[in-house]
């Protein structure tokens, strides 16, 4: 069968990759999908159901047995001619994302692997698009408005995590002077606007489930900033803006932040969670200081189920001008939902499955 365009995509099965190849898929198109040895079994499984859904042929996926932190990513000299030859597009969602991560897993997997990914990128004889997933986080210890055409900076970080995807990102960034790169900022990824379904409890989900042990007296006492404002981005919105934005020709050579144009303060969120679990907002706001100290106290994680590495990101007072992204998804009829309109569907698939 001969294809129009041919996608090669890191990340799979992981829970955007899986949602974004779901919105790429069209006639006529082809899918290299890099897949580590030990999740080729759920890679298959995945995409038996995704081709029965939307009624395509399994053969249109190619499953490639590799891994990012390899140079040639681990793919076969046969497998990887080919991919070089009949690639149009390249994904690169393939990262650790844990706040937590390791030093060396961060720079082995998120720079280095994505240094192995642009050596592809460059290989690849008829490129129309380089998309890259980095994150709003490359921003580190910066205050303040944060454009989408910032990058370097000398601010410092809190983790390996991004310090890793701001390497990463600069590198990539490099390649935009002689391939059409483009480069996507999501911020805080949470579950979907419609569904609520997600992978994982963290982030946003600390707070859903402190307020979820006693909703009625815990939702007295707000522990938010009314400072800072915390953005949040469903999973759904990432997806459609990634999907649409990377076949925009508007966007080569762009950085384009994926996040709430109007993210409300920590306060804000405490009580849209307290009010939709008990009915009420809070009574009262604990001092920012009494709050912070509180949270990096040795039984603060057993009380409130934040760790530690996460409680600078209810503190941080940065701004993601959203300035481009709007504008470009405005032409699309793509906006983002405020947290307040889905917050109810993350409480409610939390609620339904308490142990993911």
């Amino acid at each position: 069968m001969l294809y129009r365009e041919s996608i090669f995509i890191t990340g799979f099965p992981g829970f955007i990759a899986g949602r974004l190849l779901e919105l790429l898929i069209k006639p006529e198109t082809q899918f290299f999908v890099l897949v580590q040895p030990h999740f080729v079994h759920k890679a298959i499984s995945e995409l038996e159901a995704i081709a029965e859904i939307h009624q395509i042929p399994l053969e249109s996926f190619v499953i490639v047995e590799g891994d990012i932190t390899l140079p040639n990513l681990g793919i076969t000299n046969d497998d990887l001619q080919t991919i070089q030859y009949e690639t149009t597009d390249v994904f690169h969602l393939a990262a650790a994302y844990d706040l937590g991560v390791s030093k060396d897993v961060a720079f082995k997997v998120n720079l280095e692997g994505t240094r192995h990914v642009n050596d592809l990128v460059c290989s690849v004889k008829n490129l129309r698009r380089y998309n890259y997933v980095s994150t709003c986080y490359v921003a580190g210890n910066r205050n303040g408005v944060i454009l989408e055409t910032d990058l370097e900076h000398k601010a410092g970080f809190r983790n390996f995590y991004e310090e890793t995807k701001y390497l990463a990102e600069i590198e990539v960034d490099k390649l935009k002077s002689h391939l059409p790169v483009t480069i996507f900022r999501p911020s805080v990824v949470v579950g979907d606007s419609m569904t609520g379904e997600t992978v994982k409890y963290d982030g946003i989900y600390y707070l859903i489930n402190y307020l979820r042990k006693m909703p009625s007296i815990l939702r007295l006492v707000n522990i938010g900033n009314p400072s800072v404002r915390l953005n949040l981005v469903p999973v759904d919105f990432v997806v459609e803006s990634i999907a649409a934005l990377s076949r925009d020709l508007k966007t080569i050579g762009k950085t384009v932040a994926i996040a709430d144009p109007a993210p409300l303060t920590t306060t804000e969120i405490f009580d849209v969670i307290a009010k939709d679990l008990s009915g009420r907002r809070s009574e009262f706001q604990l001092p920012m200081r009494i709050a912070e100290w509180f949270l990096h106290t040795g039984i603060s994680p057993a009380v409130t189920g934040l760790p530690h590495n996460a409680v600078p990101y209810f503190f941080l007072s940065q701004t993601y001008d959203t300035g481009l992204s709007s504008e470009l998804l405005s032409s699309h009829g793509i906006t983002c939902p405020g947290f307040a309109s889905y917050v109810g569907n993350l409480i409610d698939f939390v609620e339904e499955n308490p142990k993911l």
